[in-house]
């Protein structure tokens, strides 16, 4: 399997790349008064507004850096109804992928409750690169307030 691998503060992360629809460059994002912890706000992409994540303002408590290698993922996020919607995740520096097969990746020996979407490990010559379950990112309710068409259908 591919994965594209990028940075939270110091530590690296990946995410499978078959989830990804587009890396883009850091582009305008409207922010949202009142938003949650690690929602960044909405963006155009294609002319729809998408949610957009940081996933070092989630996972760590602080906003992305403004680098040149900081990115938006686009990946497919699916909802219980089996639909699947854009969402896009802040990162930095995406500058790289790795080739892994499912074994390659162990147990990180600690789960922690407000981060669920932390998934296994895996090594390489820069150290460690732990995954991110993609379908665990988010909250029951914070996807509630980032596709509300799916509570009224439910």
């Amino acid at each position: 399997m591919l994965f594209l691998v990028f940075q939270l503060a110091k530590d690296r992360y990946a995410i499978e790349a078959r989830q990804v629809i587009e890396v883009l460059p850091l582009v305008n994002v409207k922010q949202i008064p009142g938003a949650p912890p690690g929602v960044a706000g909405i963006f155009n992409y294609h002319g729809a507004s998408v949610p957009l994540i940081d996933l070092a303002d989630l996972a760590l408590g602080t906003p992305s850096r403004k680098w040149m290698s900081t990115r938006i993922i686009v990946v497919n996020y699916g909802v219980e109804s089996g639909q699947t919607h854009p969402l896009g995740l802040v990162v930095e520096q995406a500058t790289e992928t790795l080739r892994r097969n499912e074994e390659d990746f162990s147990d990180a020996g600690l789960a922690v409750s407000d981060t669920p979407f932390l998934g296994n490990v895996t090594t390489d010559a820069g150290g460690i690169v732990q995954r991110i379950e993609i379908q665990r990112l988010l909250s029951d309710e914070l996807r509630g307030q980032l596709f509300r068409e799916e509570i009224g259908s439910a």
